[in-house]
């Protein structure tokens, strides 16, 4: 008989208490190729994607939660799920193969839920990341960039709370994702900001490979900068100095 790349998992609801089941891929089917600099994992087999099943959907109540997310509910947190997800929610199962449309329903559910419950700015981050990856390969670029807003102001907040730490995200790792997700929304004075902190932290960091990319950005920043500084100021140089000193514009130094 041969294996299919897909297998059902049980799984209780964090809020409801109920049983569902939803969709994992095989690891053996998960071969990845390359890493983008947000670190989008690019798979060998693109019909497989297992960053669609990450969340888990209640189809009883509509709680949507990671592995990711905290068994702990705060005093009264119960109440508000349940008045502002449960009584509204509309019975139906993400728990089959999932469409890249799905799998984006389904991140945007986790980070409902996952606000309401206040889980860690990190554990949000991450699930608007992963909402830009998938929109990335729609080719939805306004979607894409919205969500990468989102995920960078959540990776900052993680960061001055400190809450990534006993997590897999690294200081080092997060500096940088605020940093390049700065870089692609441009904002580029915060991205040449966290690339530096990046960068100074080469001496204690145990993630060298992350800091050679922090240099290379940075790097890509400051000649993108040059290469228009250089661009604007061409013309003038073809009108002798008196035509750059009577320009009606000022200098572009940090386009």
């Amino acid at each position: 008989m041969e294996i299919t790349p897909y297998y059902q998992k049980s799984i209780e609801c964090l809020h409801c208490k109920k049983q569902f089941k939803t969709t994992k891929v095989r690891s053996k089917f998960v071969k990845v190729d390359s890493y983008t600099s947000d670190f989008q994992p690019i798979y060998q087999n693109k019909e497989i994607n297992p960053l669609l099943y990450n969340i888990f959907v209640c189809n009883h109540c509509g709680f949507s939660f990671t592995e990711e997310f905290s068994k702990y509910f705060a005093p009264g947190m119960n109440d508000e799920i349940q008045k502002k997800i449960a009584n509204k929610w509309v019975p139906r199962s993400y728990g089959n193969e999932r469409s890249i449309d799905d799998g984006i329903n389904t991140y945007k559910l986790g980070i409902f839920c996952g606000t309401i419950k206040k889980e860690k700015s990190i554990n949000i981050a991450g699930l608007a990341l992963r909402t830009a990856w998938l929109y990335r390969l729609q080719q939805k670029h306004a979607d894409e960039r919205r969500f990468i807003g989102i995920a960078r102001d959540r990776y900052a907040d993680s960061y001055s709370s400190g809450d990534f730490s006993g997590t897999q995200m690294s200081e080092t790792r997060v500096l940088y994702l605020i940093a390049e997700l700065s870089r692609r929304i441009g904002d580029v004075e915060y991205a040449i900001r966290y690339f530096s902190k990046v960068i100074e932290k080469q001496s204690t960091s145990l993630e060298p490979k992350i800091v050679e990319m922090a240099k290379d950005r940075w790097q890509e920043i400051r000649d993108n900068k040059n290469k228009s500084a250089s661009a604007y100021l061409c013309p003038d140089r073809q009108m002798g100095r008196e035509g750059i000193l009577s320009t009606p514009h000022p200098v572009a130094t940090d386009a």
